[in-house]
């Protein structure tokens, strides 16, 4: 299992971004998609998920935040709108084989990528 993130950057407060993760070695559609973040010096928080059945989101980022996959090409993507410094964090894909949904706790987890930074200036 493999998982790849991408698009992290330096954006302004109120900016958008949409980070990427592209998975292998496994059967993406049958997974349990996440993504978290972890800031300097805090845990690991969850973001937002997507069980193979829609999205579901940490209250921080909902209605701002929006996760979506295309199974087709294995990839999975956290569109993030109305940027705020506090989403300043290294971003992780992650992936599960869990069957249900609501998974928040990274570990329910078992598969992760290497993480992208994301930097929101005020």
């Amino acid at each position: 299992v493999q998982l790849q993130a991408s698009g992290g950057g330096l954006v302004q407060t109120g900016g958008s971004l949409r980070l990427s993760c592209a998975a292998s070695g496994f059967t993406f559609s049958s997974y349990v998609m996440g993504w978290f973040r972890q800031a300097p010096g805090k845990e690991r928080e969850f973001v937002a998920g997507d069980a193979r059945r829609g999205g579901y989101y940490a209250n921080a980022v909902k209605g701002r935040f929006t996760i979506s996959r295309d199974n087709a090409k294995n990839m999975v993507y956290l569109q993030m709108n109305s940027l705020k410094p506090e989403d300043t964090a290294v971003y992780y894909c992650a992936g599960s084989d869990r069957a249900g949904t609501g998974y928040t706790q990274p570990y329910w987890f078992d598969s992760w990528g290497q993480g992208t930074q994301l930097t929101v200036s005020s």
